[in-house]
C-alpha cells in the first residue's frame, strides 16, 4: 500500500511549478503574469474532457426527466464549487432547490471555516448520502482535486451502491475517485504557480466544468430557448428588466407589449413567449408547455396547428 507521503509526491497538483519558483522575488505585476500565463493552459485542459462531460450530460438528462436530483458533494474548494453552482440554477433557470443541490464535507459552516479533517472520513460521506436518501434516479457528482478525499469517495461508492449515477471531477490522473465513478472527468491543469494549493487552476477548471454540465443540461431539459433564459425567476428588478429584454428579443414585441404580457403570464417569460408567439391565454400556453416538456419551440408548433 502506497504511504500518504509517496501519494502526495506523485500527484501532478503536488508538483512544483517550475514558472513561479522565484515568485517570492518578482514584483507584483511579474506574479500576475505568472498567473495569468497559467490560467490560460486551463481552457485547453479542459477541451480534452468535453466528450466526457457531454457523455455525463446525455445521462443526467433523462434522469432528471424522470424525477432524479442533480447532486454535487466536494470537499474544501470544490465543495465551495459545488454549492455555489448549485445555488445560481434556482435564479438563472427557474428550478426547485431541492433539483440541483451541492454538499460540502463539513456542511454549511465549512463554506466560511476551513473544516480540512472532515475529507479523510469516508463514513461521513457515506453518511450524508444516506441523510440525502440518494435513489436510482438521482446523479451524484463527486468533487476532489487530488481524486483522493476519502469522503468523496465514500459519496460515490455509496451513492452508486444505491443506483446513481457517479461523475467524478478530478485533476490527477489514475486516481482513486476515478475508479469509483461510473463517468470520471480527469482535466489535468499540471502543477499550481503555489505548490498544493489547488483553489488555483484545479479550482478554475472545476467551476468550468460545472458551468458546461449545468448549463448543458439545462438546455436539453428546454430551460433555454435560443440563447435566452426563459425559466428566469425575475424576483428583483435587474431580473424584471432581463425578463422584459428576453420577452422583446424573443418574439420582436414593444417594451411595453413586453411588460403587458410579463404581468399577464404572472411574470413567466417562457409563457408570454408562447403566449405571444400563439395567440393563446395563459392557461392555453401553460397547458402546451406541459404537454411539450416545457419546450418553447415544440409548445408554438402545437400551437399554430390547434389554431
Amino acid at each position: 500500500m502506497q504511504n500518504t507521503g509517496d501519494l502526495l509526491g506523485s500527484l501532478t497538483t503536488e508538483q512544483q511549478n517550475s514558472s513561479s519558483w522565484n515568485i517570492d522575488r518578482i514584483d507584483t505585476l511579474d506574479i500576475l503574469k505568472v498567473m495569468n500565463a497559467e490560467d490560460k493552459k486551463v481552457a485547453y485542459s479542459v477541451e480534452g474532457s468535453l466528450e466526457d462531460v457531454a457523455r455525463a450530460v446525455d445521462r443526467i438528462v433523462p434522469r432528471m426527466k424522470k424525477g432524479g436530483r442533480l447532486l454535487y458533494f466536494g470537499a474544501g474548494t470544490s465543495g465551495r464549487l459545488a454549492i455555489l453552482d448549485a445555488a445560481e440554477c434556482p435564479p438563472t433557470f427557474g428550478t426547485d432547490p431541492q433539483l440541483v443541490q451541492g454538499f460540502m464535507a463539513g456542511g454549511q459552516d465549512a463554506f466560511h471555516v476551513a473544516q480540512e479533517d472532515i475529507e479523510d472520513r469516508k463514513e461521513e460521506g457515506v453518511r450524508e448520502v444516506q441523510r440525502q436518501a440518494i435513489t436510482g434516479r438521482d446523479t451524484v457528482v463527486g468533487l476532489s482535486a487530488s481524486g483522493q478525499a476519502a469522503y468523496i469517495i465514500g459519496v460515490l461508492k455509496e451513492a452508486g451502491r444505491r443506483g446513481a449515477l457517479t461523475i467524478s471531477i478530478t485533476c490527477n490522473e489514475h486516481s482513486a475517485l476515478d475508479r469509483a465513478a461510473d463517468i470520471p472527468i480527469n482535466t489535468v491543469v499540471g502543477p499550481e504557480i503555489l505548490m498544493g494549493s489547488t483553489r488555483l487552476k484545479a479550482g478554475t477548471a472545476q467551476k468550468m466544468i460545472l458551468n458546461m454540465i449545468s448549463t448543458a443540461v439545462m438546455v436539453r431539459l428546454g430551460k433555454v430557448y435560443r440563447n435566452l433564459m426563459v425559466d428566469l425567476n425575475p424576483k428583483n428588478k435587474k431580473l424584471m428588466e432581463r425578463a422584459r429584454r428576453i420577452i422583446m428579443l424573443a418574439t420582436g414585441v414593444s417594451y411595453r407589449k413586453a411588460e403587458d404580457y410579463l404581468n399577464r403570464s404572472h411574470r413567466s417569460p417562457k409563457t408570454a413567449i408562447v403566449m405571444i408567439e400563439t395567440g393563446s391565454d395563459y392557461e392555453t400556453a401553460c397547458k402546451w408547455l406541459k404537454e411539450e416538456d416545457g419546450f418553447i419551440v415544440k409548445a408554438v408548433e402545437h400551437g399554430h396547428k390547434n389554431n
